[in-house]
């Protein structure tokens, strides 16, 4: 095998990694019973054109799941549009790693995307941070985030 397959090699097994431990968190928050719902891609679709309609600019990737404060029909767009004050939308972070149950120590990576909605969105985006190994979790606002954090590094990604 040659050296530069090895980094790509372990990057693949990485991301796939991080793939399956956000699934299981997203299946973990489901069966919580706390209100928590994983939406279908048309749903997802429906949430960002009400949303966009109210100039509220959300990106598809930038949520994972949300929890509906009243019952809404997500595959029907005139009731989300009706009742888009009852939804809020959640990035999920997931880790297995042995951390305290209030996160101190988790380290996590947030995209310009999820800074964007957070900031846009207020109070109707949050993060929550999920254990796989134990099944804990923790919501928390953007200014939470930021209330909590020790330390913020600054990165840019960049892709070819």
């Amino acid at each position: 095998m040659d050296e530069e397959a090895t980094p790509l090699a372990e990057a693949a097994i990485s991301e796939s990694s991080r793939q399956q431990t956000a699934k299981r968190a997203g299946q973990i928050l489901v069966g919580k019973d706390v209100g928590f719902r994983i939406p279908t891609g048309k749903q997802k679709q429906n949430l960002l054109v009400a949303f966009a309609k109210r100039n509220l600019v959300i990106y598809g990737k930038a949520f994972d799941a949300l929890k509906l404060l009243n019952p809404i029909d997500l595959d029907s767009l005139q009731e989300i549009e009706e009742k888009l004050d009852d939804i809020i939308l959640y990035e999920i972070k997931s880790t297995n790693r042995d951390i305290p149950l209030d996160f101190t120590g988790y380290f996590f990576a947030l995209t310009t995307a999820e800074l964007l909605v957070a900031q846009n969105l207020k109070k109707r985006y949050k993060f929550v941070f999920v254990n796989v190994t134990t099944e804990n979790f923790i919501e928390l606002t953007l200014t939470e985030v930021f209330a909590k954090a020790k330390g913020i590094y600054p990165t840019w990604s960049i892709s070819f």
